[in-house]
């Protein structure tokens, strides 16, 4: 992989990215022209209009998608060209994931959930491994429940098992795509509390795809997109604030559109 000379404070980057579906007439572009990098030890919201290129950015920098034009960089570490096989096992050694869905294996208790990435990397758990996993169930309130399943759990449970899942291995970065998504209010604000405190208890970094103002509010650094670029870069926020932004982006959005479509 080759080396980035620039990335000693980043986790993640991408320089000139941009990503298209389909050709010709039924070309879409999903991002362009996007260079930003994410911080390490902080939490960051990427934020956007339906379609703004959120998620994609978010794929691209986890290794779940490809560019069509641009770099990719995990700290400093090309992974632009890497093939499937590679760019799987850095998935699983590096990168955490946390998703809407949960995406536990209905089939495996919580314990069997929270082994499953060092069974999948054919390392096994070992003591210090272990160790962790049970503080993480400890921490996140599901000691006693390491033996039942995922049906057996609340939609907030099955998503502190996840977060648990996506810190027991120690990635360089963690991607949640609207980790609250489908929680009521009260268990998502439990959920970014659980986030927040993985940034600040153990340096951990993460990057979130939200539409939610209260959740972004959680983040350090806010990223919105509109049309497939990167438009403003913000600080720490309030949920009013995000949300003034939103709806000035929409109405940026809805003015562009329609002159292309006038032109």
């Amino acid at each position: 992989m080759n080396q980035h000379p620039q990335t000693a404070q980043t986790v993640a980057q991408v320089e000139h990215l941009s990503r298209h579906y389909g050709e010709g007439a039924h070309r879409v572009t999903a991002l362009s022209d996007v260079s930003i990098g994410l911080r390490k030890g902080e939490f960051t919201a990427i934020m956007g209009p339906s379609g703004s290129g959120k998620s994609t950015l978010m794929h691209v920098m986890a290794g779940l998608d490809s560019p069509s034009e641009g770099r990719v960089w995990l700290g400093s570490d090309e992974i632009t060209r890497l093939g499937d096989a590679a760019l799987t096992k850095l998935r699983r050694t590096r990168i955490g994931f946390v998703f809407q869905a949960f995406n536990l294996v209905p089939t495996l208790d919580i314990m069997g959930n929270l082994r499953l990435p060092f069974e999948l990397d054919g390392r096994g758990v070992g003591h210090e491994d272990q160790a962790r996993i049970d503080s993480l169930i400890v921490a996140l309130g599901l000691d006693g429940r390491q033996r039942h399943r995922p049906h057996e759990l609340s939609g907030g449970q099955q998503q502190r098992v996840a977060i648990a899942r996506a810190l027991a291995t120690r990635p360089d970065v963690i991607f949640a795509d609207e980790p609250t998504g489908a929680l009521d209010s009260r268990t998502g604000r439990e959920v970014l509390g659980l986030l927040r405190s993985a940034v600040d208890d153990e340096g951990q970094s993460i990057a979130m795809v939200t539409h939610d103002p209260i959740a972004a509010s959680h983040a350090d650094r806010i990223l919105f997109l509109a049309d497939g670029r990167i438009v403003a870069d913000r600080g720490a926020m309030s949920a009013a604030q995000i949300s003034d932004t939103m709806l000035g982006l929409e109405d940026f959005v809805g003015v562009v559109r329609a002159e292309s479509q006038r032109a």
